[in-house]
Protein backbone atom coordinates (compact mmCIF):
# COMPACT_ATOMS: atom_id res chain seq x y z
CA UNK A 1 0.00 0.00 0.00
CA UNK A 2 1.04 3.28 -0.96
CA UNK A 3 0.03 7.00 1.38
CA UNK A 4 -0.56 9.77 -0.14
CA UNK A 5 -0.98 13.31 0.98
CA UNK A 6 -1.89 16.28 -1.48
CA UNK A 7 -1.62 20.01 -0.43
CA UNK A 8 -0.96 23.25 -2.24
CA UNK A 9 -4.77 24.28 -2.62
CA UNK A 10 -5.87 27.16 -2.85
CA UNK A 11 -8.42 30.36 -3.78
CA UNK A 12 -7.46 31.88 -6.78
CA UNK A 13 -8.56 33.91 -9.87
CA UNK A 14 -9.76 32.90 -13.23
CA UNK A 15 -6.92 32.88 -15.28
CA UNK A 16 -4.06 32.43 -12.30
CA UNK A 17 -2.15 29.20 -11.42
CA UNK A 18 -1.69 26.58 -8.63
CA UNK A 19 0.80 24.14 -8.25
CA UNK A 20 -0.24 20.99 -6.65
CA UNK A 21 2.01 18.41 -4.56
CA UNK A 22 1.69 14.73 -3.98
CA UNK A 23 3.72 13.44 -1.04
CA UNK A 24 3.96 9.57 -1.30
CA UNK A 25 5.51 7.18 1.27
CA UNK A 26 5.60 3.20 1.24
CA UNK A 27 6.90 1.07 -1.97
CA UNK A 28 6.13 2.50 -5.80
CA UNK A 29 6.12 -0.66 -8.41
CA UNK A 30 7.92 0.48 -11.77
CA UNK A 31 4.66 -0.16 -13.32
CA UNK A 32 3.03 2.12 -11.10
CA UNK A 33 0.60 5.14 -12.32
CA UNK A 34 0.18 8.20 -10.46
CA UNK A 35 -2.97 10.41 -11.36
CA UNK A 36 -4.60 13.49 -10.16
CA UNK A 37 -8.42 13.38 -9.87
CA UNK A 38 -11.28 15.63 -8.98
CA UNK A 39 -14.53 15.63 -7.80
CA UNK A 40 -17.47 18.50 -7.29
CA UNK A 41 -20.08 17.68 -4.97
CA UNK A 42 -22.94 15.69 -6.30
CA UNK A 43 -20.93 14.46 -9.16
CA UNK A 44 -18.67 11.65 -10.02
CA UNK A 45 -14.82 11.72 -9.53
CA UNK A 46 -13.09 12.38 -12.81
CA UNK A 47 -9.85 11.97 -14.15
CA UNK A 48 -7.42 15.16 -14.79
CA UNK A 49 -4.00 13.62 -15.51
CA UNK A 50 -1.61 10.54 -15.25
CA UNK A 51 2.05 9.83 -15.25
CA UNK A 52 3.78 6.32 -15.45
CA UNK A 53 6.24 5.59 -12.66
CA UNK A 54 9.17 4.42 -14.92
CA UNK A 55 8.97 6.17 -17.97
CA UNK A 56 6.95 10.05 -17.44
CA UNK A 57 4.73 9.07 -19.93
CA UNK A 58 1.37 11.27 -19.40
CA UNK A 59 -2.15 11.25 -20.06
CA UNK A 60 -4.66 14.11 -19.37
CA UNK A 61 -8.06 15.01 -19.54
CA UNK A 62 -9.16 16.59 -22.58
CA UNK A 63 -10.66 19.47 -20.17
CA UNK A 64 -7.08 20.34 -18.89
CA UNK A 65 -4.70 19.40 -22.07
CA UNK A 66 -2.53 22.48 -22.69
CA UNK A 67 -3.23 24.27 -19.15
CA UNK A 68 -2.55 21.08 -16.81
CA UNK A 69 1.16 19.38 -16.54
CA UNK A 70 1.76 16.53 -14.16
CA UNK A 71 5.57 15.89 -13.92
CA UNK A 72 7.78 13.24 -10.99
CA UNK A 73 10.51 13.42 -8.72
CA UNK A 74 11.31 10.21 -7.87
CA UNK A 75 13.69 10.94 -5.85
CA UNK A 76 11.31 12.51 -3.53
CA UNK A 77 8.37 10.41 -4.75
CA UNK A 78 6.68 13.55 -5.45
CA UNK A 79 4.07 14.09 -7.85
CA UNK A 80 2.84 17.49 -8.92
CA UNK A 81 0.08 19.04 -10.48
CA UNK A 82 1.07 22.40 -12.23
CA UNK A 83 -2.56 24.58 -13.48
CA UNK A 84 -2.32 27.55 -15.13
CA UNK A 85 -5.07 29.31 -16.91
CA UNK A 86 -7.43 28.10 -14.73
CA UNK A 87 -10.83 28.57 -14.93
CA UNK A 88 -13.88 28.39 -12.64
CA UNK A 89 -14.90 25.03 -13.82
CA UNK A 90 -11.81 24.04 -12.31
CA UNK A 91 -13.25 24.26 -8.85
CA UNK A 92 -13.15 20.77 -7.49
CA UNK A 93 -11.48 19.05 -4.70
CA UNK A 94 -8.28 17.15 -5.90
CA UNK A 95 -7.17 13.63 -5.33
CA UNK A 96 -4.26 12.37 -5.86
CA UNK A 97 -4.44 7.92 -6.52
CA UNK A 98 -2.35 5.31 -7.28
CA UNK A 99 -3.11 2.60 -9.75
CA UNK A 100 -1.36 -0.05 -12.06
CA UNK A 101 -3.92 0.97 -15.53
CA UNK A 102 -6.23 3.79 -16.54
CA UNK A 103 -8.63 1.06 -17.10
CA UNK A 104 -9.12 -0.31 -13.53
CA UNK A 105 -9.86 1.86 -10.53
CA UNK A 106 -6.79 3.24 -8.20
CA UNK A 107 -5.80 1.54 -5.24
CA UNK A 108 -4.81 4.29 -3.06
CA UNK A 109 -5.82 7.72 -2.37
CA UNK A 110 -4.58 11.24 -0.56
CA UNK A 111 -7.27 12.77 1.34
CA UNK A 112 -7.93 15.27 -1.65
CA UNK A 113 -7.23 18.93 -1.41
CA UNK A 114 -9.50 22.16 -2.81
CA UNK A 115 -9.14 24.19 -5.47
CA UNK A 116 -11.24 27.02 -5.85
CA UNK A 117 -11.04 29.22 -8.63
CA UNK A 118 -13.42 32.79 -8.58
CA UNK A 119 -14.35 34.47 -11.56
Amino acid sequence: QVQLAESGGGLVQAGGSLRLSCAASGRIYSSAILGWFRQVPGKEREFVAGIRWSSGTTLYADSVKGRFTISLDKAEKMVYLQMNSLKPEDTAVYFCARGSSYGSPFHDWGQGTQVTVSS
